[in-house]
């Protein structure tokens, strides 16, 4: 069964059983929290809470995705720019008992899946929210055996809102074995083996949550599903990742006739999903620019560019790429007359990184020559020629040259206070444009930081941190990788002060006398103005969890951020870790 038919199979099912079919919406929402779509509920967020819908209380669509969090780790065997969501949509009508039923019909009866490859993971009950034994009752009288069903947390089975605030509640999530065998023992769902692959998530909308993070329950109950079409593809066209389904196999046999090494299978599946996530983007009217959606779109582009170049592409590889991405969705969502303007889009930014690239490479080749390359340098090469940071990194690695990344942090963050001086107090000295997400970002990295000091120890300090409207990325000192324990000790801690609301103090002073109160600063005297602003959290008698110089903006209360949850930590670089995280 191809990508069509199974899109096709899912939209005539939920039509049989009453549902309006809703075209997908623009991947640029209206929504401007959060700058795309990533997820089906979010045109009919409104339709949860006080908004009547308009095609009815029932609906499914198949929605254009994109998610820029996870782009790094595209290349592995699931992971997506853009992707397609499949989903059946309840607003007050139907609850949990159809909508698992039909769930588990739609997969084993339209589908073929077999009913004891599947694993059922629902709401253990925490914080308030009891557990979800309805949804665990429903899956057993359908015939799952409890063995099936697993018991999890809010982190992992309790979803949304989408944004700052909106409807949200527990989830029962349906995931698929992929092997059928354990690699081991402790083998669960979440094994990096890659057993299993979750593909359908299950959504009751029972609560809606404000912008401080309090949960309040809805008038009417409503549902949200989403099941990603190419991993629904990879599991019914019995295939190990999505990139050997038809949704990416003309695009891998074109880069692959194209290509003079027939290796870099990684760098063949970034190149693949990154010009269809540019196409898609470019064809909704985005632009490469440094900020925002135009600033997403360029990364994808130039990442797709230096992957070309060390396949020994042709200069015109990705317009020869693009086209099979027309030829995949011609028929659903593009247009053939819009390939031209995609065309010229792609063009004029490999025309504009060549040149770039070529300057640059001269001074990179000029700067190793004594076998090293200065973090000044190397935050030039990213600043003035536009040269990703991944990219300087495998440059250092095919030179066998150590890349480093605290300097490369250190230039970063001098050239963000240098930046801030003068727009301070236009734009609070994060960046240009922050929106309500990002500063609530901001916020969660001082506790983060002040966490990681309680739990490893005194010697961890801001390394560098990136902050974009979806998600976190923090960079500290810190010797080894973080055990299992430690990371949860961190994210338990930031959660306790998220709840404990945490007021913000802001002083300004001398930056002697704010070092001397042991407000953490991470520069040299030199890198700050005379005056400087310390932010603090503190909590009711008046005891400062976290003190940070720092430009701000942060939130009032640190009640507003939501549960916050570690969904990565990694090396960054030799002594450095680094930790991706996202506020729900």
């Amino acid at each position: 069964m191809d990508s069509k038919k199974i899109r096709k199979k899912f939209l005539d099912f939920f039509e049989k059983k009453k549902h309006k079919i809703v075209p997908s919406s623009s991947l640029i929402p209206e929504d401007k929290t959060v700058l795309f779509t990533t997820a089906g509920m979010q045109q009919f967020k409104d339709y949860y809470v006080d908004k009547e819908s308009p095609y009815g209380s029932r609906v499914a669509t198949a929605q254009k995705c994109f998610r820029t969090s996870d782009i790094e780790e595209v290349g592995d065997k699931d992971h997506l720019t853009f992707l397609e969501m499949l989903g059946n949509f309840s607003f007050g009508d139907y609850f949990k008992e159809e909508t698992i039923g039909w769930a588990l019909e739609f997969l084993t009866e339209e589908c073929g899946i077999e009913m004891n490859r599947l694993v059922f993971t629902i709401f253990k009950g925490e914080k308030n929210v009891p557990e979800d034994l309805d949804s665990k009752k429903i899956w057993i009288s359908l015939g799952a055996d409890e063995s099936q069903i697993e018991k999890l947390g809010m982190e992992d089975n309790f979803w949304g809102p989408t944004g700052n605030s909106g409807p949200c509640g527990p989830t029962t999530e349906i995931h698929y074995d992929l092997t059928g065998k354990p690699c081991g023992k402790d083998c669960h769902l979440d094994c990096e083996c890659g057993r299993y692959v979750e593909i359908w998530n299950l959504v009751f909308n029972e609560y809606y949550q404000d912008e401080e993070g309090q949960l309040s329950s809805l008038k009417s109950k409503g549902v949200d599903t989403g099941m990603g079409l190419e991993r629904l593809a990879m599991v019914i066209q019995n295939k190990s990742h999505v990139f050997e389904t038809d949704l990416f196999t003309p695009l891998q046999e074109r880069i692959d006739s194209l290509a003079e090494s027939k290796k870099e299978e990684r760098g063949k599946r970034i190149i693949a999903d990154h010009v269809k996530g540019a196409v898609f983007l470019i064809s909704e009217g985005v632009k490469p620019s440094n900020t925002e959606e135009g600033y997403v779109l360029r990364r994808l582009l130039r990442r797709a560019m230096r992957h070309a170049k060390i396949l020994e592409l042709p200069k015109n590889s990705l317009e020869k790429i693009s086209e099979v991405v027309f030829e995949i969705y011609k028929d659903d969502y593009l247009v053939a007359t819009d390939k031209e303007s995609v065309f010229k889009v792609i063009r004029k930014e490999r025309k504009k990184f060549e040149k770039a690239l070529e300057k640059g490479l001269k001074e990179f080749e000029k700067e190793v020559a004594n076998g090293k390359l200065k973090g000044e340098t190397a935050f030039h090469l990213y600043s003035t020629y536009g040269f990703p940071l991944e990219m300087i990194k495998e440059l250092c690695e095919e030179k066998k040259i150590d890349f480093n990344q605290e300097g490369f942090e250190k230039a970063r963050e001098k050239h963000k206070m240098v930046s801030r001086a003068g727009a301070e107090e236009k734009f609070g000295g994060l960046s240009e444009d922050p929106d309500k997400n990002e500063v609530k970002l901001h916020t969660a990295t001082h506790l983060l930081h002040e966490s990681l000091r309680r739990v490893l120890g005194s010697h961890v300090k801001q390394e560098g941190s990136d902050i974009n409207s979806e998600r976190l990325r923090f960079d500290f000192s810190h010797p080894q990788g973080m055990k299992k324990d430690e990371i949860k000790k961190v994210e338990e801690m930031v959660n306790q002060k998220i709840e404990e609301g945490l007021e913000r103090e802001i002083e300004e002073m001398d930056y002697e006398e704010a070092v001397s109160k042991g407000v953490l600063a991470f520069f040299e005297k030199d890198r700050y103005p005379d005056k400087v602003k310390v932010y603090s959290f503190v909590d009711s008698s008046g005891e400062a969890f976290s003190k940070e110089l720092c430009g701000g903006p942060h939130v009032k209360n640190t009640a507003h951020l939501g549960k916050f949850k570690i969904k990565k930590e990694k090396s960054s670089g030799k002594g450095v870790r680094r930790i991706k995280a996202v506020l729900n």
